[in-house]
């Protein structure tokens, strides 16, 4: 399981104008680097810390300074930074950075115990997103599915939707405990999401391989019909769970009991 187009594990690698991805081999994680107008923003940096060190390598390589990050959701994997990266801004939506914030301690535990190196002392130092963007370029587009205050940025001028936690192949939809009705969530995410795609031919998920052309909607077919199993009370027949795949069988019990209202 990997990536066939774009997220190479180890490599960074070009999927669009201005658009590079590299993949960590845990839990198929991506780092995303996006040219903005005043150089470069990274999106969700990650995982080890040696992983970090070499995506700075290879960021030094593109010869563009970093002007700011960018944080999608505040999950401690998607909170981390590294100094060589610089002393910029690092953004989120103004809900995400909130949560960030109060959960600063967590995702500091929970990074020490699931990966090396990490620089502690860095994660979750996001702020709220200025009304203007900043330096992330596109349009942001915030939902409640996943976790509060998730955020995908539709890259429209280059055909690329960056999704979070989302439309992944190797990872189902993953609800947010703290908040009610993840599956409604998800439904109005995943409209929103669908009517961004259009502008879109590449689809960039925080975990999993790149999708292109025809694979983009075949996530999204993915997603509904797993939400739709949920909606109708059963049991979805989805090709990312199975025995490839037992750590997803207890949050998948956890999506059908929030489902069911349990």
């Amino acid at each position: 399981m990997g990536a066939e187009m774009g997220a190479e594990m180890g490599k960074l690698k070009q999927v669009a104008d201005g658009v590079w991805v590299r993949q960590s081999d845990w839990v198929w994680s991506n780092s995303i680097v996006v040219r903005g107008e005043d150089g470069l923003v990274l999106i969700d940096p990650g995982i080890d810390g040696s992983e970090l060190d070499q995506l700075a390598d290879d960021v030094d390589g593109l010869g563009i300074p970093v002007v700011a990050g960018f944080c999608t959701h505040p999950h401690w994997d998607h909170l981390l930074w590294h100094s060589r990266f610089g002393d910029v801004p690092r953004y989120a939506t103004s809900a995400a950075a909130r949560v960030a914030g109060r959960a600063r301690e967590r995702a500091q535990a929970m990074a020490a115990e699931s990966a090396s190196g990490v620089p502690l002392d860095l994660i979750a130092l996001v702020t709220p997103l200025p009304a203007d963007g900043g330096a992330v370029p596109g349009q942001v587009i915030e939902h409640q599915a996943h976790a509060v205050g998730h955020a995908s940025v539709l890259l429209a001028d280059r055909g690329v939707l960056l999704v979070g936690d989302m439309l992944s192949d190797v990872l189902i939809p993953l609800f947010d405990a703290r908040q009610d009705d993840q599956v409604g969530a998800y439904e109005g995410a995943l409209d929103r999401l669908a009517k961004a795609a259009r502008q879109a031919d590449v689809v960039v998920p925080g975990h999993g391989s790149v999708a292109e052309g025809r694979e983009v909607a075949a996530r999204f077919a993915a997603e509904r019909a797993y939400i739709d199993a949920l909606r109708r009370g059963d049991d979805p027949v989805d090709a990312r769970l199975g025995p490839h795949a037992d750590w997803l069988s207890r949050p998948h019990r956890a999506n059908m009991e929030q489902a069911r209202g349990r």
